[in-house]
């Protein structure tokens, strides 16, 4: 997990800074690297409205060239300006030969960031030697962003992969850590339902620019499996550090409706109804 400085509107900084951590990562025998959400730009910096690359284009091309250089897998967060001028919320998964593999939109956006990125329409997962592995970006894990993480799963994804930006107000501190009910619960809720790992990145830094000026990013960055936490970075804004992390493969053999089978055993319930309060 590449917890990583992020600077609005730097782009050339932040790939500069993501090819050392891919580096540092590779020296210590990663075989997959993690990185932030829209580590190009920062997440909701204007700059990205006017200055947003294809995908793939230069911003990619450079993390392709460093997965190749490297020889390991690659997952991060970029702006995309798609060929029909649309922007979009970006997650990239490069293979150790520098191609991509797959690419996401995001599609739980917050109202914040409706004005920069548009809704995705697709999820996708795809066979490695590492694994199945299944791509969503930062609040598409939120609670009730949870039918992504699901659908995922019901497509057979061992590892969800997950760019984000988690970011709090400049007074919270570490003390304060309030993220426990917002990412570890439903992390854990996927994980122990499906046997799957999920893994995201977040970045670090204060944010510059757009409509959460003066918050920070603070780190975090957190695998789980169905075991419970399996690695988890520091609490705090100035915490750029790779985070390396041995994740067993899951063994997931229920599909369809065997996996609604498994689902019932633990406890899940289909036939509730929500609560109109």
């Amino acid at each position: 997990m590449g917890q990583l400085l992020v600077e609005g509107g730097e782009p050339l900084r932040n790939l500069d800074r993501a090819a050392r951590m891919i580096e540092e990562a590779a020296e210590q025998g990663c075989d997959l690297v993690l990185l932030p959400e829209t580590l190009d730009f920062a997440w909701t910096h204007p700059s990205a409205l006017t200055e947003a690359q294809p995908i793939p284009g230069p911003y990619s091309d450079r993390l392709c060239q460093e997965a190749a250089r490297h020889g390991l897998y690659v997952c991060a967060g970029l702006t995309e300006r798609a060929a029909d001028g649309r922007i979009y919320n970006a997650a990239v998964l490069i293979n150790p030969d520098g191609r991509i593999l797959l690419k996401y939109h995001k599609i739980n956006l917050l109202t914040v960031e409706q004005p920069f990125y548009e809704v995705g329409t697709t999820l996708n997962v795809i066979d490695t030697p590492l694994g199945r592995l299944g791509l969503n970006i930062c609040a598409d894990n939120y609670i009730d962003g949870l039918p992504i993480g699901h659908t995922l799963a019901r497509m057979g994804a061992e590892i969800i992969l997950s760019p984000s930006s988690w970011t709090v107000d400049y007074s919270i501190t570490e003390e304060d850590d309030p993220y426990r009910e917002k990412w570890i619960k439903p992390y854990q809720i996927l994980a122990s339902y499906y046997n799957v790992v999920v893994v995201g990145t977040t970045s670090v830094g204060y944010i510059v620019g757009g409509p959460y000026e003066g918050k920070k990013s603070i780190g975090c960055s957190l695998a789980v499996d169905a075991s419970g936490i399996r690695a988890q970075g520091k609490f705090n804004e100035f915490a750029g550090e790779l985070i390396v992390a041995d994740l067993p493969r899951p063994h997931r053999p229920e599909r369809g409706t065997a996996i609604t089978s498994r689902l019932q055993r633990l406890g899940y319930r289909f036939d509730e109804l929500p609560n109109p309060a």
